[in-house]
């Protein structure tokens, strides 16, 4: 068993990723380093949009400003508060204006679970 870890906001190791416009980062916190199960982290989204497919179930938490997820033609606006589900799978955009988020997925060592494709995404 491991003892809790406490990550704090200011110290976040947060890297740029996506291909622009705009502006995204991303702070990997939690890991297969780590955890077994679990990865998590936060991600900030500025004037950007991201494609992805989800290799993962992900949880998506706002914190600040104005996060969207975009499906096909369905945007999900996400707040500070608000809880979004994204099942694996998933085709989407990443988006956002001024957002910070917290995100969870599952399982930690998807990347190693035999989909080659690039990771652009939390």
């Amino acid at each position: 068993m491991t003892n809790p870890i406490l990550f704090k906001r200011d110290q976040a190791p947060f890297e740029a990723y996506g291909d622009g416009p705009g502006t995204a980062t991303i702070a990997r916190l939690i890991g297969p380093d780590i955890s077994t199960t679990i990865g998590a982290g936060l991600a900030t989204f500025d004037s950007t949009s991201i494609a992805w497919t989800v290799l993962y179930d992900e949880v998506v938490v706002g914190i600040e400003g104005a996060f969207r997820l975009r499906t096909g033609d369905t945007v999900h606006e996400v707040g500070p508060g608000d809880v979004l589900w994204i099942p694996k799978g998933t085709a989407l955009r990443y988006e956002g204006s001024a957002a910070l988020v917290f995100y969870a997925l599952y399982p930690v060592d998807w990347r190693t679970r035999g989909d080659s494709r690039r990771e652009h995404s939390a």
